[in-house]
C-alpha cells in the first residue's frame, strides 16, 4: 500500500479579520523551515488572482523562497491556472526554482475555473483546453533542452532544471478530460477527484506508459491540531468559514451549485462536512492508520489569516506525533 504523506499548504490569504500580511509572509516561511526539519513530505503554494484577502498570486516566487531555506522538503506549486501564463515564463520559472531547490520542485497544471480571473487576463474561459495543451507542449519541450519555434517565436528555456521535466510537471482537474490529458502527455497526475486515478491508470497503460505520481486530494483539506477540541473549533472556525464562502462565490460564478463549500456558514455545518477537522494528536493518528493509497494529511497552519501563534500550537503538536506517524509509515511499507 502507497504511504501517505504529511504536507503543509499555503494560500497567504489575510482577511481584515486576521493576522497582517507581513506576519502571515513571515510566518509562512518560518513554518516552512520547521517543516522541512521535523521531515514533512512537501509544502504547496496555491495560485489565485484578484482577491481582497490577498490570495497568492504567484507560487514561483514563493518556491523560490522556500526552496533557498530548505534542504529536503519537496516544494508544490498549484495548481497553477496555465491559460492565464505564458508558457515559456513558465518554463523559465520553473527551470530556475528546480535548480535552486537542487531538483525538488514539483508544478500543478490546471485549466482554471473562474470566470473573473479569466477577464482580468482578457483570456476567454472557452479557450482554456486548447491553452492548457499548447501550454503543457511548449513547456515540456522548452524544459527538455529543445529549442524551437513556438508560434512564430524562438523558444530556448536555460538554464534546464535539474530533474527530468516529466519528473517535475502534473496535470490537475477534476474531470474526465484531465486524467485523459494527463496521460497523452505522459505525465503525473493531481485531480480533485480521487475517482479519476482508475482512468489515469488506464489511459497511461493502453499507451503502454506507467502511470507516473500520483497526488491525492487531501480529505480533510486541513487538519488543525489541538489539545482541547472545543478550544481549537473556537480559533479556527472564523478562518474556515472565510475560505469555504470564498470558494463557494466562485463555484457560483461558474454556476456551480453543488460545491462542498456551499452552506458552511456555522460551526455545526462545518463539523458535519468534514473539510476542516479539529483533532488532538491520537485523533489524527488514528486517522492516518486507515488512509487510503495516494492520500495527505494537510495542514494549513495560517489557514484564512488564522493568527501564527495558533498555527505554531499545531505544528508543535504535529512535531511530537511524528515519531508515531513515522512508525505508522514503516508498518505499511
Amino acid at each position: 500500500m502507497s504511504q501517505f504523506r504529511t504536507s503543509l499548504f499555503f494560500d497567504m490569504r489575510a482577511p481584515s479579520f486576521g493576522a497582517p500580511v507581513r506576519d502571515i509572509y513571515a510566518a509562512a516561511l518560518e513554518m516552512t523551515e520547521f517543516a522541512d526539519r521535523i521531515g514533512m513530505t512537501k509544502v504547496g503554494f496555491m495560485e489565485h488572482h484578484g482577491c481582497d484577502d490577498g490570495y497568492l498570486a504567484n507560487p514561483f516566487l514563493m518556491g523560490a523562497a522556500v526552496a533557498a531555506r530548505t534542504r529536503r522538503i519537496r516544494i508544490n506549486l498549484g495548481a497553477v491556472v496555465l491559460p492565464l501564463h505564458d508558457p515559456l515564463k513558465v518554463a523559465e520559472d520553473i527551470a530556475i526554482v528546480d535548480q535552486i531547490s537542487r531538483g525538488r520542485v514539483e508544478v500543478i497544471f490546471g485549466a482554471g475555473y473562474v470566470p473573473s480571473e479569466f477577464a482580468r487576463f482578457g483570456v476567454s474561459l472557452h479557450d482554456r483546453a486548447k491553452l492548457m495543451d499548447r501550454g503543457i507542449e511548449t513547456i515540456l519541450r522548452a524544459l527538455s533542452g529543445e529549442a524551437f519555434d513556438g508560434e512564430g517565436r524562438d523558444i530556448l528555456v536555460r538554464p534546464l532544471p535539474v530533474q527530468d521535466p516529466r519528473d517535475i510537471l502534473l496535470v490537475g482537474g477534476g474531470v474526465k478530460a484531465s486524467a485523459i490529458r494527463a496521460a497523452r502527455f505522459d505525465l503525473g497526475f493531481a485531480p480533485a477527484n480521487p475517482k479519476l486515478f482508475a482512468l489515469y491508470e488506464s489511459e497511461m497503460r493502453e499507451r503502454g506508459q506507467v502511470p507516473r505520481a500520483m497526488h491525492g486530494p487531501g480529505r480533510p483539506l486541513c487538519i488543525h491540531l489541538a489539545e482541547d477540541v472545543e478550544a481549537g473549533w473556537a480559533e479556527l472556525l472564523p478562518h474556515a468559514v472565510h475560505v469555504a464562502s470564498s470558494y463557494a462565490a466562485w463555484a457560483d460564478e461558474t454556476g456551480m451549485h453543488k460545491s462542498p463549500f456551499h452552506g458552511l456558514g456555522t460551526e455545526e455545518a462545518m463539523r458535519a462536512a468534514g473539510i476542516f477537522r479539529v483533532w488532538t494528536p491520537d485523533q489524527m493518528l488514528e486517522y492516518a492508520a486507515n488512509l487510503p493509497p495516494h492520500a495527505t494529511l494537510g495542514f494549513m497552519p495560517l489557514l484564512g489569516g488564522l493568527s501564527p501563534e495558533a498555527g505554531w500550537r499545531c505544528l508543535r503538536l504535529l512535531e511530537q506525533a511524528m515519531p508515531r506517524l513515522r512508525a505508522l509509515q514503516s508498518q505499511r511499507g
